[in-house]
């Protein structure tokens, strides 16, 4: 739910929205994320043509800075592409108030945000669903924000609710004792992943004398001190109108907005003063904060797998000119196959992954380097290699093509990142509150179009010296599991529960501030959804889709080939995501360094992500480069040739990642949980292992290219600004010849039957802070007339971790867990109920019990209408607001056609929903939960194989 964001490439906070509907693909196995995503830029003379064309109009040509009486900074953008709007409120407080002793401060008290005020002693999360606001809030370095995006009639709304708990907040000890909880779970799970140790490492050491140098989530000690003073005190000194930003983008006409701001937070009173700095605090602007550079690197020697190295080289704030030529500098090292540091040390076998990012913030900034070791290498190699790659780009310096390709990438990537209101109001809030001007990032696109070859190569000399540097280590001390498989070694054992007292339903109308239901707001609500993709299908049975969208000069790719893991073989499980990840690797005409290039000239990405039961495309790119994509997609489906080297080299970097997916507990659980579902033989069973990628020839690969990849079984959706008759005919020239031979390949699922007890599955993996549980069993496929009454059921149960049964008690009344939810995923030939949890190990047992106590409940006794109603509008509005955003519309259109949906089923959905009754969300809740036939498994340290379900 709540989180810290961290800042990569430039200063913008990557927000990603999570779809609220289903998994796209059944179990995914989370798809087998690519080891290289192509993307980069264009020439100098676009370059400047892309920004000075585009750029005015996308981020604050249409902005208006208003700043009222008692201080609060408003800023407005009328954005009238969907009738949504996004509310967000930013608090120039965050983790670099802090000191030692208090570390966590800031994020304990966002959580405490949601717990109600004096007004309304209700938590906010079931408000703000039941509005249907995709809402959140994050803690970073310089500020804590808090941000809703809804239909537009609902504006108000949420502005009343953001002027309540500015100043109305309550903090109550036994709130705050279960909060507490919560945060805890949430850092034992960080603590989980042997990067956030060492990083955390790494940057005590870099700021010793700064609340830079703290963990932006806090420290367990420091947390389990805090006291309901010290939170209310912080709230007092930071959270007012004088020290926030409100930001508001979207669908709204600006007079009448700025009125009602006025109306709604004007006669809140300015701060208390005494605000200070904290550790370190300093005055905005100083340059680079002075830090430590250990002579020797920082060493961790702990459990985990696979070995690490972090670099951080400490830079100015964001507001020194050097920045923008060390973003440069950044894509022309790391970004893409061709980059320098990616060449020396991924395409040598030396490394699996090489990830970095600039961070600029308020009162200095940093370069981090983030190296996965390959298979048996050498640390300190890899340093060495490392470093001698920066001082010979310092050394002969960088070309002219290269800087020109990271410029235009630059600035490719900040349009293609804000497509959507949300994204688009977060970087206006990102810039206001951390350099105090919402008009920084066209100040530094237009440093960026200035910067030099020589620029870059004296950025690198100035702070990519080797004195300057911080390195750590880290070195794993025992291999953990290398193999999840049919038996693993812990205990199953049958539990019987008794079920608890049901929860009540909560008074959410009482506290809910009133919708505007005029009648322009309600007609624009139910328009929304409105217009139709085109389809179109070609002789040789490939389907298009095109829905022309001209709202940004952007186009955005999906696509669906059904070529999934579902047609591994068992001995060579992994051989589909090998067929996918390599496809950019070679094609007949073109080697794989050349697809990068072309598709790094133009700011353009293509990617292709595997999944239980299809490989899904996703492209992205500047409108007038759609040629270009569409021609790299065709030529790569039809014509890899996947070269020997390039297939060796995935290889080794699948088995590095597996060896680190068998060391995080929630990777263990559902492979388990998986695997205790589906018997051997199914299609949903297998899984990768180091044996069975092993096998995998260059023969098999070829072999299940040539049988699976066919235009018949491959859909293609585009939206964006183009012209639809022009498309249509670039697609048929590029794909029209694709050819098929027989009939497509078909699965025929096996039944599952129910389970006739619980099963439970306790996987243990030493030394990790955090548990993770799955629990569930098969279920409805996509196709089940039960679906949508099992979307309205599954929204009460557990579709969002505050307003649900689960998240009400669970996680907010109980604070044991940091996160539940529960989902019906739903595929084509088969179906799953999952609800996951991440709780402290000490706290497993009991959230365990809770859970299956509230399945009993709605199990036996059904839901109320309230709830039903209430759902029903929170699903409605959230996929309301989702078709805004174009990558999920996109989805969305793709999806409904491989699912074989009619195209009107894009609207009709919120209808059917609309028509879903409390009869039929009881009626499934009988048939669809069964608590006592359940798979449970949890994973984590070895306490859990201590202790019995109760």
């Amino acid at each position: 739910m709540y989180g810290f964001s961290r800042f990569y490439k430039y200063p913008l906070p990557l927000l990603l929205l999570i779809l609220w509907l289903l998994a796209v693909f059944l179990l995914s196995d989370r798809p087998a994320h690519s080891q290289h995503t192509t993307t980069s830029n264009k020439e100098k003379y676009q370059s400047s043509l892309l920004t000075k064309r585009i750029m005015p109009s996308t981020l604050t040509e249409n902005v208006r800075k208003t700043v009222l009486e008692n201080g609060l900074t408003v800023l407005t953008k009328e954005v009238h592409t969907a009738p949504v709007v996004t509310v967000q409120v930013w608090y120039k407080v965050g983790s670099r108030n802090e000191e030692p002793g208090v570390n966590g401060i800031a994020h304990q008290l966002e959580h405490m945000m949601f717990k109600g005020t004096k007004n309304r002693p209700i938590q906010f999360g079931r408000l703000f669903s039941a509005l249907g606001s995709d809402s959140n809030a994050f803690t970073s370095y310089d500020q804590t924000a808090y941000y809703g995006t809804v239909e537009r009639n609902k504006l108000k709304a949420l502005l009343v609710l953001e002027a309540d708990r500015m100043q109305n907040s309550q903090i109550e000890p036994e709130q705050l004792a279960s909060e507490k909880r919560v945060v805890i779970s949430e850092l034992q799970g960080y603590e989980n992943s042997p990067e956030y140790r060492l990083n955390r490492a790494v940057m005590q050491a870099v700021f010793p004398n700064h609340a830079y140098g703290l963990p932006v989530g806090g420290t367990k000690a420091d947390v389990e001190k805090f006291e309901v003073e010290q939170v209310e005190k912080y709230y007092r000194n930071f959270y007012s109108p004088d020290n926030a930003v409100l930001v508001i983008a979207g669908d709204f006409q600006t007079a009448n907005t700025l009125e009602i701001v006025k109306e709604v937070f004007g006669k809140l009173g300015r701060g208390q003063g005494g605000r200070g700095q904290g550790a370190g605090g300093r005055e905005q602007g100083a340059g680079i904060i002075s830090s430590s550079s250990p002579s020797s690197p920082i060493i961790l020697r702990e459990p985990g797998a696979g070995r690490l190295l972090q670099v951080v080289y400490p830079l100015p704030d964001a507001n020194q000119p050097d920045v923008p030529a060390l973003d440069v500098m950044d894509y022309i090292l790391t970004e893409g196959r061709n980059s320098r540091l990616y060449q020396a040390l991924v395409e040598s076998g030396l490394a699996s992954e090489l990830t970095a990012s600039v961070t600029s913030l308020r009162e200095s900034g940093w370069y981090e380097v983030l190296v996965t070791a390959g298979s048996k290498q050498d640390l300190k190699k890899i340093d060495s290699v490392l470093s001698s790659a920066i001082a010979n780009v310092a050394e002969k310096g960088v070309t002219s093509e290269e800087v020109e390709r990271a410029k235009t990438q630059l600035a490719a990537d900040v349009i293609l990142s804000n497509r959507d209101i949300t994204s688009q109001a977060m970087r206006l809030g990102t810039d206001e509150t951390t350099v105090g001007d919402y008009r920084y990032t066209d100040r530094y696109l237009a440093a960026v179009r200035l910067v030099k070859p020589t620029d870059v190569v004296a950025a690198i000399n100035k702070y990519l010296t080797k004195g300057a540097r911080t390195v750590g280590f880290f070195e794993p001390t025992q291999k953990r599991i290398t193999g999840v498989g049919d038996k693993p070694d812990s205990a199953q054992t049958t539990e019987n529960f008794s079920p608890g007292a049901p929860v009540l339903p909560s008074e959410v109308g009482k506290y809910l501030p009133p919708v505007d239901l005029a009648p322009d707001a309600l007609l624009a609500v139910e328009n929304i959804a409105q217009v139709l993709p085109q389809e179109f299908k070609f002789t040789n049975g490939l389907r298009l889709l095109l829905l022309p969208d001209n709202s940004t000069p952007t186009v955005t790719l999906s696509g669906y080939i059904q070529a999934g893991t579902e047609f591994d073989p068992e001995n060579k499980a992994g051989l589909a995501a090998f067929v996918a990840e390599n496809l950019l690797n070679g094609t007949k005409s073109k080697d794989v360094l050349t697809i990068a290039k072309v598709l790094a000239e133009r700011g353009a990405s293509l990617d292709f992500q595997t999944y239980r039961e299809g490989v899904h495309i996703e492209g992205d790119s500047l409108a007038e480069d759609l040629p270009i994509l569409v021609e790299i997609l065709a030529d790569v489906v039809k014509h890899s040739t996947f070269p020997v080297k390039e297939l060796e080299l995935y290889r080794q970097q699948t088995l590095t990642e597996l060896q680190q997916e068998l060391d995080e507990p929630s990777e263990v659980a559902r492979r388990i949980f998986v695997q205790s579902i589906y018997p051997k033989k199914h299609p949903l069973h297998t899984f990768p292992t180091e044996e069975t990628l092993q096998q995998i020839q260059r023969q098999d690969v070829i072999d299940f290219k040539a049988k699976h990849y066919r235009p018949d079984t491959t859909v293609l959706a585009l939206v964006g600004d183009f012209d639809l008759d022009k498309v249509r005919s670039l697609i048929k020239n590029k794909f029209g010849n694709w050819e098929v031979s027989g009939q497509a390949p078909t699965l025929k699922y096996p039944p599952v039957p129910m389970l006739e007890k619980i099963v439970s599955v306790n996987p243990v993996l030493p030394d990790k802070a955090q548990a993770v549980t799955y629990m569930g069993y098969t279920a409805i496929n996509r196709y089940d007339p039960r679906f949508h009454a099992a979307l309205v059921l599954n929204q009460i149960l557990g579709g969002d971790t505050l307003s649900s049964r689960l998240g009400a008690e669970v996680r907010d009344r109980q604070g044991l867990s940091y996160g539940i939810y529960s989902s019906f995923q739903a595929g084509k030939n088969a179906g799953t109920f999952l609800i996951e949890m991440q709780t402290s190990p000490e706290d497993s047992t009991k959230a365990i019990a809770s859970t299956r106590q509230i399945l009993q409940q709605i199990h036996q006794q059904g839901v109320t209408a309230l709830e039903v109603e209430t759902a029903k509008r929170t699903l409605i509005s959230n996929y309301n607001v989702s078709l805004a955003n174009p990558e999920e519309l996109t989805d969305r259109i793709l999806m409904n056609e491989v699912y074989g949906l009619d195209k009107v089923e894009l609207h009709s959905l919120t209808q059917k929903i609309q028509k879903v009754t409390l009869d039929q969300v009881n009626q499934t809740a009988r048939e669809l939960l069964h608590p006592d036939r359940i798979v449970v498994v949890t994973a984590g340290p070895s306490v859990l194989a201590e202790k019995s379900i109760r």
